[in-house]
């Protein structure tokens, strides 16, 4: 069972020269909403389209153009915080966050400040020592992304690509629960998890589709306690945040040295500065990119072209009832319904994907046979040569047909593998394998009798070896699976020797 340690979490602990340190991190986690039509357009949302090909002009902010909310996307942020188990708030209002950027053609974002379509939340943490950590979720919000500005196409100019503009995104803002670099990845891979489940988010890093700013800040050992105690953020020391972390590599990289960019400071006697810092991956270093904002810098207000939004509780229990079975409570069911460890259920519970080819390989077989093969053979094989399950030669059925041929015992789980190899690079059926390559096992005991009296036979001085050492009666099993091409049933020719030589 794993041990949920809510409210005591062991933090990262960094040995100054002054005294111990602990780290403190929150995470503001942009995730984009899987739809079709952006926030406030019907845009095209597709990624990789031409430059500037996916906008409409609310996008472009011409002049006398209003905003009218995509209501998919509302329900994607609904259905998001039902699967954190977090409030919806039936009542949310649209914010204006002014600032300029050359990709930002309104002068101003619209998001959620003061009234979010969800409340407090909470996402469980698993650790790879076997501990869980419960890490609250503050609130999610919807707004738009801004768009892309390039400037490696020419050394005098800088472009800009406004077909990110306008697309939804799900801002998810943690609590500072996280107490060190591995949680705060760990955090992040199961939030991606559970948005791929629920279908609300593809949680494509590399796309950009899913993206953190990490705030960072150190306090002294039992500063945090109290934090806890009183909900004073004072306790935890400034804040620093890291803007747009898209690995989970990076994340952990970049908390470690800024932690420790901040240890050095104070240790020196010097103040942490509230900023926005860029991490540099070539250089393991964060460098400041801008002072830290605050909500009044921004000069937030009400969007006028937005009226406040307001959602009925029959649809979201509608939605609620709609939702999928979520990986933490799949998991328990794989354990449960089909006999798995811990750690065997926790890979194939990882990927939405993953997850369902193990169940229709394992239904009505051996649970703990199917997820052996879908880990070491199929998982290994296609991590082997970077493909996904969605890409795998052997589908599920066909697996499943080789457990059975293994439980059955019509194969062994040697030639097992060479059906599968067949399969795998030809795709046939492992069944048709079987019957034309005359792989089927030997399970006759007259045949296998013979295999193993002409063994003995032939080998009167292992024999006498054998007798007086059992130890040794595993040489004769060997010579019997190879005179029979290795199709002798195993279990069989184990009995059959071990009793003729103690004859």
């Amino acid at each position: 069972m794993l041990d949920l340690s809510y409210t005591s979490p062991t933090p990262k602990v960094i040995a100054g020269a002054t005294g111990d340190w602990e780290l403190v991190i929150g995470l503001e986690v942009h995730a984009q909403v899987a739809s079709k039509a952006k926030l406030f357009s019907g845009a095209s949302t597709q990624f990789g389209a031409e430059p500037n090909s996916n906008v409409a002009f609310v996008d472009a902010a011409m002049p006398g153009m209003l905003p009218v909310i995509n209501e998919f996307c509302v329900e994607q942020a609904v259905r998001t915080g039902l699967g954190l188990k977090a409030q919806i708030n039936l009542k949310s209002a649209f914010d204006r966050k002014n600032y300029f950027y050359p990709d930002l053609p309104q002068g101003y974002q619209i998001s959620q400040l003061y009234e979010p379509i969800v409340g407090e939340g909470e996402v469980l943490v698993e650790m790879g020592d076997g501990t869980a950590r419960m890490v609250r979720v503050e609130r999610i919000h919807i707004e738009q992304d801004a768009g892309k500005s390039i400037h490696d196409m020419d050394p005098n100019m800088s472009f800009v690509d406004l077909n990110r503009t306008g697309v939804a995104l799900m801002e998810i803002v943690s609590r500072p629960d996280i107490r060190g670099p591995e949680e705060a990845a760990a955090y992040v891979v199961k939030l991606r998890q559970i948005l791929r489940y629920l279908g609300t988010c593809d949680g494509n890093m590399q796309n950009g589709n899913l993206r953190a700013d990490v705030n960072v800040s150190v306090c002294r050992p039992g500063d945090y306690e109290r934090y806890r105690e009183t909900n004073d953020f004072g306790h935890l020391g400034t804040r620093c945040e890291i803007k747009n972390m898209n690995s989970m590599r990076f994340i952990q990289a970049a908390i470690e040295h800024e932690a420790r960019r901040q240890i050095a400071i104070l240790e020196d006697g010097g103040s942490v500065d509230q900023e926005t810092r860029l991490y540099d991956p070539d250089k393991n270093e964060t460098r400041s990119m801008r002072s830290k904002e605050e909500a009044h810098d921004y000069r937030y207000f009400p969007c006028p072209d937005l009226l406040p939004l307001e959602i009925e509780q029959d649809w979201v229990d509608a939605i609620k009832a709609s939702l999928p079975e979520l990986p933490d409570e799949k998991k328990a069911r794989f354990i449960k319904d089909f006999g798995l460890k811990d750690y065997d259920a926790s890979v194939l519970t990882a990927d939405v994907a993953n997850a369902a080819y193990f169940e229709e390989v394992a239904r009505g077989r051996d649970g703990k046979l199917a997820a052996n093969w879908v880990i070491n053979e199929l998982f290994g094989r296609l991590k082997k040569e970077d493909h996904t399950i969605s890409e795998s030669p052997v589908s599920a059925a066909a697996l499943g047909s080789i457990i059975e041929l293994i439980s059955k015992g019509d194969i062994s789980g040697k030639i097992a593998k060479e059906v599968f190899e067949i399969a795998y690079t030809t795709g046939r059926d492992p069944v048709e394998i079987v019957e034309t390559e005359g792989l089927k096992q030997v399970t006759d005991t007259g045949a296998i009798e013979a295999a193993v009296d002409k063994v003995i036979a032939d080998n009167p001085a292992q024999v006498e070896k054998a007798r007086a050492n059992p130890k040794l009666a595993g040489w004769f099993v060997g010579q019997v699976m190879k005179a029979t091409g290795g199709k002798a049933n195993p279990k069989a020719v184990n009995e059959m020797v071990r009793a003729k030589l103690g004859g």
